[in-house]
C-alpha cells in the first residue's frame, strides 16, 4: 500500500489525466492550450491547501470549502443532466464554463480522496484506505445492482435524452445493493459513523449521486459528439470513463462524513 505522499502522487497523477481528456468537452482548437488553465488550477490547490499527511488529518476550512464546493457542484450538475438536452443551452458555448465544469469535477474529487485516505491516520493508517474502499464498493455495487435491476425491471427511463439505458428500476435496485454490501463492508472494516441512520443516509445521497455522475459525463460526452473519453485503457475507453461515477461519490461521501 502507497504511503500518503505517493498516494497523493498517483492521485494527481490520475486527475491530470482525466484534465487531459477533458479538454475534448471544451471542444478548444489546442488541447495543449486548453490543458493549461486545469493545471494551474491544480498547481495552486496543492500548492495553497495542506498536504502534509498530519494536516491532512484534520480538514482545514480551506479543504473543507473544497468539499463544500464538490458538494454543491453535483448537486447543479444532476440537475443539468436531468433537464438535459433543454439545460444544454445554458453552457454549451460557453467555453470558460466548460473549464470551470472540469474543475469542479476533478479537483474536489482529487481533495476528498487524500482527506478520506487521511483520516485516522496516526491512529490506523489503513482506516483511511478502507474509507476509500468502502466508497469504491458503494459504487460498484450500485452500477452492478442498477444494471441487472435495469435489465430485469426497467421501465421507465431516468434521463433519456442522456443514456436510453438506466431507469428508476435500475437505480432503486442499485440503491438496495450497494446498501447492503456497503453496510457489510462497514461492519467488516469497523468503519465508524455517528449512528446508522447517519450511515444509511449517506450511503444513499453517495450511490444517487454515483448514478447521476456517470450520466453527467455522458451527457458531455453526446453534447460533444465523442464516444468515449480517450483511448488509455485498451477496450474501456479512458479515464473519465471508468472514474466518472467515483468523481461525483468521493466529493459527495466526504463531505457528508466529515460535516
Amino acid at each position: 500500500m502507497l504511503p500518503m505522499q505517493g498516494f497523493l502522487i498517483a492521485i494527481t497523477a490520475i486527475t491530470l489525466v482525466g484534465f487531459w481528456e477533458w479538454t475534448q468537452f471544451t471542444e478548444s482548437k489546442s488541447r495543449y492550450l486548453a490543458i493549461i488553465p486545469s493545471v494551474a488550477v491544480l498547481a495552486a490547490s496543492l500548492f495553497f491547501l495542506p498536504t502534509s499527511t498530519l494536516e491532512l488529518t484534520i480538514p482545514s476550512n480551506e479543504h473543507q470549502i473544497i468539499l463544500l464546493v464538490g458538494f454543491t457542484w453535483w448537486l447543479i450538475a444532476s440537475g443539468l443532466v436531468l433537464t438535459f438536452p433543454n439545460s444544454k443551452k445554458l453552457w454549451h458555448s460557453n467555453l470558460p464554463l466548460k473549464h470551470i465544469f472540469g474543475w469542479l469535477t476533478m479537483v474536489p474529487f482529487l481533495w476528498s480522496i487524500l482527506l478520506l485516505r487521511a483520516d485516522h491516520y496516526m491512529l490506523d493508517s489503513y482506516y483511511g484506505a478502507k474509507l476509500v474502499l468502502l466508497v469504491c464498493l458503494l459504487v460498484w455495487a450500485a452500477d452492478s445492482g442498477a444494471y441487472f435491476a435495469g435489465k430485469s425491471f426497467g421501465k421507465r427511463k431516468m434521463s433519456p435524452a442522456v443514456s436510453p439505458n438506466k431507469t428508476i428500476e435500475g437505480l432503486i435496485g442499485g440503491v438496495i445493493t450497494a446498501i447492503i454490501i456497503g453496510w457489510g463492508a462497514a461492519s467488516a472494516f469497523n468503519i465508524q459513523f455517528e449512528s446508522t441512520s447517519s450511515m444509511l443516509g449517506i450511503f444513499i445521497a453517495t450511490i444517487i449521486i454515483s448514478v447521476l455522475g456517470d450520466l453527467v459525463e455522458s451527457m458531455f460526452k453526446r453534447a460533444s459528439g465523442i464516444k468515449d473519453s480517450g483511448t488509455i485503457i485498451p477496450g474501456h475507453g479512458g479515464i473519465l470513463d471508468r472514474i466518472d461515477s467515483l468523481t461525483a461519490a468521493f466529493p459527495v461521501f466526504a463531505f457528508l462524513y466529515f460535516f
